[in-house]
């Protein structure tokens, strides 16, 4: 009976043990196959390398300035008796806009008028006396240098009444005043700042490198902060004929024209020198382009192929497609394209987006293809 027992607790040790290995290895079996099942297509964005006229640019940063631009100073001190200009408005080339008390300086120009009348009435008659030799060589010289004195003195003071009257001395826009009626303005206080803004200058400094491409006329583009999305245009006006021994950069100064009055003297600039000449060169996105420190690379989509070079085809009869890492040697990058020196051809398609989750070989499936032929059959329409 204990022999019974003890052979039936065996047999239901042994069923257990028996159903927990079966178990096991159908778990097992079940890992391994899905480990060996083909991993699903990652889905990526792709765009084709295009080969396209690139124009070469200089880019750079300058400031805006006026093409004629002062701030308007008191030569000789006195007191405001009238100011002959509102803030902000237009003047033209000579216009009055400040006028000091003169009155001293008045009085002081009719004396010397009245003794230059004397001076001239006594030179006209000592000439006529020393003719017949009434009076002495000497005397007649010292008429003349009287006379002569007489002329500067009243040209000086001229001079100096009309430092009085403040003048514009171009035409152009005058800012904010700085003083008022009755005050008294010393030798070189500001009274307002005056703007030729009809033309402005940009100026900007670029590597010494760069100076065998530039030339006077060359044409350049701008942006500022103030007008996003707008684009001013000019020309080279000059190169300075010195490199900056601390920067090495060579300043140059743009011209363009400014109708319309936008833009404004201290502005800071965007801007690019436009080279002559367009080469084709191979372009692709630039977020196609991955940047590492040991080289800037990107993940080029090609079909799948077989030992015996056939394209390899899914259930649906598609070509399959992987991506190899190329490691590529790019150039100038401009409005969110990059071109590319070496290491792609052009007509190769090249992953833009959803370069984390590949590595080299990996199976992709474009996800963007029927919208992009979408927008291509619409663009042909």
């Amino acid at each position: 009976m204990l022999l019974r027992r003890m052979l039936i607790m065996l047999g239901v040790v042994a069923l257990v043990v028996l159903a927990l290995a079966a178990y096991k290895g159908l778990t097992i079996y079940q890992q391994v196959q899905q480990f060996s099942a083909p991993q699903p297509a990652i889905s990526v964005s792709a765009a084709a390398a295009a080969e396209r006229p690139w124009q070469n640019r200089l880019p750079a940063i300058g400031t805006l300035k006026a093409f004629q631009g002062v701030e308007l100073t008191a030569e000789i001190g006195g007191i405001v008796r009238e100011l002959l200009f509102s803030s902000g408005e237009r003047v033209e080339r000579g216009q009055a806009l400040v006028q000091m008390d003169d009155q001293v300086e008045r009085a002081n120009l009719a004396t010397a008028e009245a003794e230059l009348g004397l001076a001239r009435v006594e030179f006209e008659r000592g000439r006529s006396l020393v003719s017949r030799s009434n009076i002495s060589k000497s005397e007649f010289d010292r008429l003349s240098a009287e006379l002569k004195k007489a002329s500067a003195t009243v040209a000086q003071l001229q001079a100096q009444l009309a430092k009085k009257r403040i003048l514009a001395p171009f035409s152009g826009s005058i800012g904010i005043r700085q003083m008022d009626v009755g005050d008294y303005l010393s030798p070189g206080t500001q009274i307002a700042t005056l703007q030729d803004l009809s033309r402005l200058y940009v100026d900007f400094f670029l590597p010494e490198q760069a100076v065998p491409s530039l030339a006077l006329g060359e044409r350049v583009r701008l942006s500022v902060a103030a007008y996003p999305g707008e684009v001013f245009a000019g020309e080279i006006a000059a190169i300075n004929p010195k490199v900056e021994d601390t920067t090495r950069n060579v300043q140059v100064r743009a011209a363009l024209d400014n109708p319309e009055g936008k833009l404004l003297p201290g502005m800071f600039a965007n801007l690019e020198v436009l080279l002559p000449g367009e080469a084709l060169q191979v372009v692709v996105p630039e977020t196609a382009i991955t940047y590492t420190l040991y080289g800037n690379s990107v993940y080029v989509v090609a079909e799948q192929k077989d030992e015996d070079g056939q394209v390899l085809r899914d259930d649906q009869g598609q070509a399959k497609l992987q991506v190899e890492r190329r490691f590529v040697e790019t150039g100038e990058r401009r409005d969110g394209q990059v071109v590319i020196l070496e290491g792609l051809q052009s007509g190769e398609r090249v992953v833009t987006a959803g370069q984390l989750k590949l590595d080299n070989g990996a199976h992709v499936a474009i996800a963007d293809e029927p919208a992009a032929a979408s927008r291509q059959a619409k663009a042909a329409q």
